[in-house]
C-alpha cells in the first residue's frame, strides 16, 4: 500500500484508537498516554502514513509556512547571501515548513503586511542594523520571530549572530601576534555602513578596540566591490610613508580583487603583506594563496535561527541574543612582518 493512499481512518483501525486520537498524536495538541502515543507512532510507520499538509496545517491552525525577509542589495555578495538563505530553507523543510522569501527592503510596512494575513507562521529577519527601523513592527505584531543580527538593543527580541566584535578583534590578534604593528581594515561598500548595519558596525568596533589596546597603528576603509575602486585603494595604503603589512578583509566581495591589486603593486602575500579575512571557509580555502580567515557560519547560523523559531512556535518565550564565538584558521596568507 502507498503512503499515498493511506487514510488517517486506516491508520486508527490499525492502532486501535479513534482516528481523533490520531489527530492528537500528529499535532501534538493533547496530552496522549505514552502507551497509546507509541502505538499510534508504530502504526504510522508500518502503513506508511504520511498527513497532507493541508490536513496538518488545519489541525495545527498554522500555515506551515515561515517568512524570511532578507532584502538583497546590490552591495552585499549575493552568494554568501544564499548561503544563509539555503540553510534557513532545508532547516524549515525538516521541520515540515516552506518558506516565503521576501527580497525587497519594505521595511516596517513589510513587517506588517505579512503578519496581517495567516500565510506564515513566523519571521526569520536577516540584513540586521544596529537601530533597524523593523524591530519596532516585530515587537507589535504578536508573531514569533528570529533575527539572524544583532541590533544595538535587543530587548524583546530573538537574536542569533556571529560575534562580530569579537571577530574583528581575533583578526587583529593574529596579526598583532605575527608582528605586524600597522594594519588596516577592508570594510564592505559605505553603503553598508550609512545604514548602520550590525555586521559591520560591530566587526570595526572590535578591530579598533583590539588595536588600541594593543597599539597598533590601524585604519578602516569602506571599499566598493569594483576593481577600479580596490585597485586604487590598495596603491594609495601601499604608496604611504609606512604602509599596513597586514590586512583585515571583510568584504567576501573585494576578497579577489584584494589579492589581484596586491600582486599587480608587486607585493607577495604573505612574504610582503599578510591578509585575513572574515568569510566563508570554502571561499578562504578557494582563494590563492588560502586565505587565514574567521569563518562565516552561515549554515550554523541558519539552521539555529529555524531552530530557535520553532521552539518559538510550540510556546518556548525565550528571548535574548546568541552569538557564536569566532573559529580563526590561520592559512597561507598570513605570516610574521618581515623585518
Amino acid at each position: 500500500m502507498s503512503s499515498a493512499s493511506v487514510t488517517l481512518a486506516e491508520v486508527a483501525r490499525h492502532a486501535g484508537v479513534s482516528q481523533s486520537t490520531v489527530s492528537y498524536v500528529i499535532s501534538g495538541k493533547r496530552s496522549i498516554s505514552d502507551t497509546t502515543r507509541r502505538r499510534v507512532e508504530r502504526s504510522i510507520a508500518t502503513l506508511g502514513y504520511r498527513p497532507h499538509a493541508g490536513a496538518r496545517a488545519l489541525a495545527s491552525r498554522r500555515a506551515n509556512t515561515i517568512a524570511l525577509m532578507v532584502p538583497l542589495r546590490e552591495e552585499l555578495h549575493l552568494p554568501v547571501m544564499m548561503e544563509f538563505v539555503v540553510a534557513v530553507v532545508t532547516s524549515a523543510r525538516r521541520f515540515d515548513h516552506d518558506v516565503l522569501l521576501l527580497t525587497s527592503a519594505e521595511g516596517p510596512a513589510g513587517v506588517r503586511r505579512v503578519a496581517n494575513t495567516s500565510l506564515v507562521d513566523g519571521l526569520v529577519v536577516m540584513d540586521v542594523a544596529m537601530r533597524d527601523e523593523r524591530i519596532p513592527a516585530l515587537l507589535e505584531i504578536g508573531r514569533p520571530s528570529v533575527l539572524i543580527g544583532m541590533p544595538e538593543t535587543t530587548v524583546g527580541l530573538t537574536c542569533v549572530d556571529l560575534d562580530f566584535f569579537a571577530a574583528g578583534a581575533a583578526c587583529v590578534e593574529h596579526l598583532a601576534e605575527l608582528g605586524h604593528d600597522r594594519i588596516a581594515l577592508i570594510g564592505p561598500a559605505p553603503e553598508v555602513y550609512r545604514r548602520g548595519a550590525g555586521f559591520a558596525e560591530r566587526t570595526l568596533a572590535g578591530f579598533e578596540s583590539r588595536a588600541r589596546q594593543r597599539g597598533l597603528h590601524a585604519s578602516h576603509h569602506a571599499c566598493d566591490a569594483a576593481r577600479d575602486d580596490v585597485g586604487r585603494l590598495v596603491s594609495e595604503l601601499l604608496g604611504a610613508a609606512e604602509p599596513p603589512t597586514g590586512f583585515v578583509v571583510h568584504n567576501e566581495a573585494a576578497l579577489a580583487l584584494l589579492l589581484e591589486a596586491l600582486r599587480g603593486t608587486g607585493h607577495s602575500v604573505p612574504a610582503d603583506v599578510s591578509v585575513v579575512a572574515i568569510c566563508p571557509d570554502a571561499m578562504a580555502d578557494q582563494a590563492r594563496p588560502r586565505l587565514s580567515s574567521v569563518h562565516l557560519p552561515a549554515e550554523e547560523l541558519g539552521r539555529r535561527a529555524v531552530e530557535t523559531l520553532m521552539h518559538k512556535l510550540d510556546g518556548d518565550a525565550a528571548i535574548g541574543a546568541t552569538l557564536l564565538p569566532p573559529v580563526l584558521t590561520a592559512r597561507e596568507s598570513s605570516a610574521p612582518r618581515a623585518v
